[in-house]
């Protein structure tokens, strides 16, 4: 059975519908394993020197009417958070700190919060007892989780797995890799299944003809 690893940010709408999808073809495949992977968005960004869709006011308006229709395509309910961006880093901490045979249960139950238009007062997933009564009410350890985001070991492996995305040449969320195969965004779900089932044509393409293609021209950024 190969594994997906599964980068994500709970920032992304995209990922939010990605994650749906995988659930329900695990399901019907059975044929991989989801590897969860909390990831920070804002340092893949910076990375690649991006503005994130949010911080473009026409891409903005775009990704969310584009959200609504993937939304109507996989079957899940989808509603805007309280703010956005918001801030995500304790969601995702959580989700590290949890055992791995219950981060997806994590996962489901903090993006029905922020994409799912679960609500618990006013507030999103950037306040501690949102995220708490989020994941007690999935029958899990909700204070111990919130608890143990603070600790050391869990803030260095949120920052593990955002620097191993990066050495792998991650630049977005969502990403899906396959040994060593990278697959990015919610459109792209459909090529992933290609390459489990061995029909991937750019599996072994020789990308050096492409990668080291000379430019005659150039963008004027400081216009």
């Amino acid at each position: 059975m190969k594994t997906v690893q599964f980068h994500f940010d709970f920032l992304s709408p995209y990922a939010y519908l990605a994650w749906h999808a995988l659930l329900d073809a695990q399901k019907v495949r059975g044929d991989f394993h989801l590897e969860v992977l909390p990831t920070l968005l804002a340092p893949l960004l910076q990375h690649g020197g991006q503005k994130g869709p949010a911080e473009i006011p026409d891409k903005r308006t775009y990704v969310f009417k584009d959200v609504v229709r993937g939304a109507a395509k996989v079957g899940v309910k989808l509603v805007p958070p309280p703010a956005h961006p918001f801030n995500p880093l304790l969601a995702l901490r959580a989700v590290c700190a949890a055992r791995p045979d219950v981060q997806p249960t994590a996962v489901s139950a903090l993006y029905a919060v922020a994409w799912g238009g679960k609500r618990y007062g006013a507030a999103g997933l950037d306040d501690a007892a949102v995220t708490q009564a989020a994941l007690d009410d999935a029958g899990l350890d909700g204070a111990g989780l919130i608890e143990a985001a603070g600790s050391f070991e869990v803030k260095a492996q949120l920052r593990a797995n955002t620097e191993s995305a990066i050495e792998q040449g991650v630049f977005g969320v969502p990403s899906m890799i396959v040994g060593r195969e990278l697959f990015w965004g919610f459109d792209a779900l459909s090529y992933l299944f290609d390459h489990l089932d061995g029909k991937d044509p750019a599996a072994d393409l020789d990308l050096s003809a492409w990668r080291d293609l000379p430019a005659t021209a150039q963008r004027n950024l400081s216009s």
